[in-house]
């Protein structure tokens, strides 16, 4: 996730050249300015056609519709990323929360302390891993009890440390360290854990449906490539620009839905989990 500040114009106003959006179109841009030129040439050279009155009414009228769906398509693309954001945020809050009453009911030198700080740690960063398809062990630290060997035949990590976790709670319940009461106030974090963990599950399993997304594309591509036979006889040369300009506005559109509707991948407008994930760590280690 790239860090900016939105008040600065002059900035993003001139930084065609290193966006990623105009980088990924400047191939599709040229070959439609030489389209478009070509066919400026053909009209205004050879055919010299005799113009329709109001030649751009219909992609007028054409442009208003998929100006609605592109509205669509990018609210729908920004919920998505949003509420993978609130998730996280309720990770951020319930494992500080867990956190601060492990710290105060747990005795300050007893060693489930740093046990729980390990296991917590270790299971937002495996979520963050998990989400992205690829969990290595060996971001992971190990405690005598919850080593390598415990995780090894496991392909859904998290759930494994959730289990480890549940099964420490229990143990200090059997103990006598914590009584029912306690096992209960606890049970709301712990189960917010699985709970945003099949959140986020449910936004990365779910894409756009395919039609929706094939739709908006074929349009586009149908919009832009018989635009140059009404704009040519209306703006002759001048339709290169104006062609170029309309493609980069509704492709850029898609192009930005496409990339925050997976909110988790490691793309520059994804969320910044890894930053997230080391401020709960941080928090986890100063409190307990």
């Amino acid at each position: 996730m790239i860090d900016y500040n939105p008040r600065n114009w002059w900035k993003f106003i001139f930084y065609f050249h290193k966006a990623d959006t105009f980088r990924k179109l400047l191939p599709a841009m040229m070959g439609l300015a030489a389209y478009t030129a070509a066919f400026a040439y053909l009209e205004n050279n050879i055919l010299h056609y005799t113009p329709i009155k109001n030649p751009l009414t219909i992609h007028s009228l054409v442009g208003f519709v998929l100006s609605l769906l592109l509205v669509f398509r990018t609210n729908t693309a920004y919920d998505r990323w949003w509420e993978g954001r609130k998730i996280w945020g309720s990770f951020t809050n319930n494992s500080r929360n867990f956190a601060l009453k492990l710290a105060t009911l747990l005795p300050e030198k007893h060693p489930s302390r740093e046990t729980f700080r390990i296991l917590i740690g270790n299971y937002v960063h495996t979520v963050k891993d998990h989400l992205r398809g690829r969990v290595n062990l060996e971001h992971l630290e190990f405690t005598e009890k919850y080593n390598r060997e415990y995780y090894k035949d496991f392909k859904h990590i998290p759930n494994r440390i959730a289990r480890a976790i549940y099964t420490e709670i229990y143990q200090l319940h059997s103990e006598g360290v914590f009584n029912a009461e306690l096992l209960l106030s606890l049970n709301n974090e712990l189960s917010s854990f699985t709970d945003n963990l099949g959140a986020c599950e449910r936004i990365k399993n779910t894409p756009i449906p395919v039609s929706y997304n094939i739709f908006i594309k074929k349009i586009i591509f149908i919009y832009v490539f018989t635009m140059p036979f009404t704009a040519v006889l209306e703006f002759k040369f001048w339709s290169i620009p104006i062609v170029t300009l309309v493609f980069y506005a509704f492709a850029g559109i898609e192009i930005m839905a496409e990339e925050i509707e997976e909110p988790f991948g490691t793309d520059a407008n994804d969320l910044g989990l890894d930053s997230i994930v080391k401020n709960i760590k941080g928090n986890l280690a100063e409190i307990l």
